[in-house]
């Protein structure tokens, strides 16, 4: 039998994964990442694994770890061709995860699959999963990247993050020391952040079919295009918890998330306690009156979907919450004093609402 023609023999790069292509992608992962790193840092990218050691001021080391994705937005920022916001919203699903729990992020690895390696778009990825390290204070440690023909369509692509923290054992935040009487303080989000997209892209799929707007339209009261106020970044808070924790007690954090307020709020209330929030104490970012108004969606459904413009929630002391409001202030949070913690009795809701909108949009 004659040996196969080389050219219609099967290889692995006739298959769709080009592994010199690949292999060589490292070289330029390296250098982007390079900006991030800590001096806990052991090991450089490249290995089959990272090495870090904890911070040597921690007397007692406590790590906690965390994994979240960017989800169907990515589906948004292929239609646009534009994916230099995604990997910020990678990070920052993550460490604002961490953070909550008192935790200072440490590192954060990377997980991006493509059907085939575009190294220009996982490029223009990676930079802004650097980028979000930056902002962290974290190393992006390492990561991996993986062709796969056939299961992702082109352009498209998948991305994930992991990420470290540690934490003092007796500074963990858990939300049992929340008391009633404390103050719930809520920092402004940029937007809809990385939840709540698969409702998002209805509303948008619906919308341009019906011809009523589209992507690239700028509607007066976004003062943006539609896909730019989609596409903004999700925000990090970490640094600015870190500074407040430096000074003051936080004894409960919430990041609005999926599940927005119902979903998340309750997570960290002790059983009889309950929040009292004042809808009307905070701006909502225009975005959601245009979703909530385009998609029809009742207030009840945005708050139960959306963070509806505040993306992270602190409960503090009330005595400490002005000083903490003015802290917030100086670092360029936007923040507002949104509520309080109170008595619940048993079979009473863990939250309870006030002003601001609560009527079906119309």
């Amino acid at each position: 039998m004659s040996p196969p023609d080389e050219k219609s023999a099967p290889t692995y790069a006739r298959a769709g994964v080009d592994l010199d292509k690949d292999e060589g992608f490292v070289d330029e992962i390296k250098e982007i990442s390079r900006s991030t790193f800590r001096p806990e840092i052991l090991s450089s990218i490249g290995g089959f694994a990272g090495l870090f050691k904890a911070p040597e001021r921690y007397t007692s080391p406590v790590f906690v770890a965390g994994a979240d994705g960017v989800g169907t937005k990515l589906k948004l920022a292929a239609l646009m061709g534009r994916y230099d916001t995604i990997g910020i919203d990678c990070v920052a699903m993550v460490v604002n995860d961490l953070v909550v729990q008192g935790a200072e992020p440490l590192v954060f690895l990377d997980y991006l699959a493509m059907g085939e390696m575009d190294e220009e778009i996982a490029a223009e990825a990676l930079r802004g999963v650097a980028e979000g390290c930056r902002r962290a204070g974290c190393a992006l440690l390492g990561g991996e990247t993986a062709s796969m023909p056939g299961f992702y369509a082109k352009s498209e692509l998948e991305l994930v993050g992991f990420g470290v923290g540690v934490v003092e054992r007796d500074r963990v935040i858990d939300g049992s020391s929340i008391r009633v009487g404390d103050v719930l303080i809520g920092l402004a989000s940029n937007g809809v952040h990385s939840n709540g997209f698969s409702l998002v892209r209805q509303i948008v799929d619906e919308g341009i079919a019906a011809g009523k707007f589209d992507l690239r339209d700028a509607p007066p009261e976004l003062n943006t295009s539609l896909a730019a106020a989609l596409l903004a970044p999700t925000r990090i808070y970490v640094k600015s918890i870190l500074n407040l924790l430096r000074d003051f007690t936080l004894n409960g954090i919430v990041h609005v998330t999926g599940g927005g307020f119902d979903g998340n709020v309750p997570r960290v209330l002790p059983s009889a306690t309950r929040a009292r929030i004042d809808l009307s104490a905070w701006p909502r970012p225009a975005i959601f009156d245009f979703l909530a108004r385009h998609g029809e969606i009742s207030q009840q459904e945005m708050r139960r979907v959306f963070n509806c413009g505040l993306g992270m929630i602190l409960i503090a002391r009330r005595e400490d919450a002005d000083d903490m409001l003015e802290r917030l202030g100086g670092m360029g949070e936007r923040a507002y004093r949104i509520g309080t913690i109170e008595a619940k009795q048993e079979g009473e809701p863990s939250l309870l609402f006030e002003g601001g909108q609560q009527d079906p949009a119309g």
